[in-house]
């Protein structure tokens, strides 16, 4: 996984935790879409990180489609370094 190419990175803030969310590609040409959760505890970062291999993206996305419709409307939101501006 070291050696992965990055090919998109998104980066989403969110208090505490911030959310890292990576589009990497493998030595075999595969894609691999990586979610990581870092969070400030105490005087430490945890990390946690799930890896979603490109043979099961479309099953996931459909999934989060449905969650989502669920869900139903969202506010809208605003970076922090908006609301101090």
């Amino acid at each position: 996984m070291i050696d992965d190419k990055v090919l998109h990175t998104e980066k989403v803030p969110a208090g505490k935790r911030t959310y890292y969310i990576d589009l990497k590609m493998n030595q075999q040409g595969s894609r691999i879409l990586k979610i990581t959760e870092s969070r400030r505890f105490e005087s430490d970062t945890l990390r946690h990180s799930i890896l979603i291999y490109e043979e099961d993206f479309k099953k996931i996305f459909d999934a989060l489609e449905r969650i989502k419709a669920e869900i139903g409307p969202m506010p809208e939101y605003r970076f922090r370094d908006e609301r101090d501006a």
